[in-house]
């Protein structure tokens, strides 16, 4: 992935709003096509899933957490607009453009 100045086709504010909403799924990844990282977000959640379906619960809660920690630095990497899409393209607000 290159770094690049050109700014990403993608919304800033739909970027905002899924990782908001659907941050510990990693919706947010798949629509700024972060492939690698949206998989790594719904594996985390599979993994915590499947620790509490076994009865590990307080694994489960290790790994939501620590996926929640994940959801809350991009979001605010996403806020700030230092995030970048699958591109290496900024994220940013259009009028910043």
């Amino acid at each position: 992935m290159q770094k690049s100045n050109e700014k990403s086709p993608k919304s800033y504010g739909v970027a905002v709003m899924l990782c908001g909403i659907f941050g510990i799924m990693g919706i947010h990844h798949f629509y700024l096509e972060d492939w690698l990282h949206g998989l790594a977000d719904v594996g985390l959640l599979i993994l915590a899933i499947g620790f509490a379906a076994q009865g590990y619960g307080g694994l489960a809660l290790l790994v939501i957490a620590l996926d929640a920690l994940h959801t809350i630095i991009i979001f605010y990497y996403l806020i700030i607009e230092k995030w970048r899409d699958g591109q290496g393209r900024p994220v940013v607000l259009e009028s910043r453009a």
